[in-house]
């Protein structure tokens, strides 16, 4: 079994539907996961103790990370992920001239970082009631690509 972390932010509840959906797929599939929303004071360096890291945050403004990620943001800095598989999802609204650039900073910071990143994060335009089912198979997608990463790891 392997350890997998789901960490957001969630303003409207936009983002926190489509994180909800995504461990629902990652369940669906077998795996167990940790959902927590950053607001609660999370340490980054927690990320560490996991094989796979799923991020969520909406865009802020024209194309800024939510207030409430900047710390855990600005954490991630000091830890290291190299070997560890991650996935950046999140609401966006194509009024703003950044379609969903919280996704890509994050996706950015987890590369830096040493993480071996799914190179197209989920984005969805404002609220994911009609593309719940993209989230789940986005969790399933990526448990399945976190367990042949792993597979592969045994086998070397």
């Amino acid at each position: 079994m392997v350890k997998i972390v789901l960490v957001f932010a969630s303003m409207s509840g936009n983002t926190e539907m489509m994180a909800d959906a995504i461990a629902e797929g990652v369940r669906e599939v077998g795996e167990d996961l940790e959902v927590i929303d950053v607001i609660n004071g999370l340490e980054a360096s927690v990320l560490e103790d996991y094989d796979g890291i799923l991020l969520g945050a909406y865009t802020w403004g024209d194309g800024e990370l939510p207030d409430d990620f900047l710390d855990f943001y600005d954490e991630m800095e000091n830890v290291d992920l190299t070997g560890k598989k991650a996935a950046v999802f999140g609401s966006c609204d194509s009024a703003y001239p950044q379609y969903g650039a919280a996704v890509d900073i994050l996706m950015e910071k987890l590369k830096e970082r040493g993480a071996e990143v799914h190179p197209h994060g989920l984005k969805v335009e404002l609220t994911p009631e009609k593309e719940e089912e993209a989230c789940r198979t986005f969790g399933k997608n990526f448990v399945t690509s976190l367990q042949t990463r792993i597979d592969q790891k045994r086998e070397d």
